[in-house]
């Protein structure tokens, strides 16, 4: 009757929102040390300038795989802090809408997953071409599917398995370009960036404050 047949919607919104802020707060409850925040600004803002950059390119966007190096090596919190953060900020750029809370909890998510794979498990993330094609594979189905499910909400009333499947379809070509995109920026920035934060993570004695 109030919602005017927008009720997935909401309910959607209100998930990705609750899930936001339940992270958020239990970042901020554990403490976080400063040299915590300054490692996560700076990587959040790689990742923010990254995807402004490449905007004249559709999906041609570096964010994501900056977001995974973040989740592997700041562990849970700091991945998908920094994969919100990243859609949240670089939105004031490409525009807030009702996309950006799907994009939030997208990137949130593979920071999340990559570091649940990957963070402190000895020599295993640094195979490269494992890396590339967890990238690969993570945005091209994980991110490309929250995205093109949220596609569904805000365009349709009442939505159908027929809307599903056309949106799902319509999407595999941006996907896939997107997550081999990814996979290209691991290939090549991956190890070095991975190197440099255990250098940080060892000189600053990090090692016992990430999670």
């Amino acid at each position: 009757m109030f919602l005017n047949g927008r009720q997935f919607y909401l309910a959607s919104f209100l998930i990705i929102t609750i899930a936001v802020l339940w992270f958020i707060g239990s970042f901020e409850r554990r403490k976080p040390k400063a040299r915590e925040i300054v490692v996560l600004a700076v990587m959040t803002s790689i990742a923010v300038v990254s995807r402004i950059m490449f905007f004249m390119i559709p999906e041609m966007k570096p964010s994501a795989a900056i977001i995974i190096i973040t989740g592997i090596m700041l562990g849970r919190q700091a991945g998908f802090l920094c994969g919100v953060l990243t859609a949240f900020l670089s939105d004031f750029v490409f525009g807030q809408g009702p996309w950006t809370p799907w994009q939030m909890i997208a990137f949130g998510l593979i920071g999340l997953i990559s570091a649940a794979l990957f963070f402190e498990r000895e020599g295993l993330y640094l195979n490269k071409l494992l890396l590339c094609v967890y990238g690969f594979l993570i945005v091209t189905l994980l991110y490309g599917f929250l995205l093109d499910t949220g596609t569904v909400f805000m365009s349709v009333d009442e939505p159908t398995r027929e809307a599903f499947i056309d949106a799902y379809l319509a999407g595999i070509v941006i996907n896939v370009i997107h997550g081999f995109t990814t996979a290209l920026v691991l290939w090549f920035v991956a190890l070095p960036m991975i190197h440099k934060l255990e250098r940080i993570k060892i000189k600053y004695g990090m090692y016992y404050h990430l999670q």
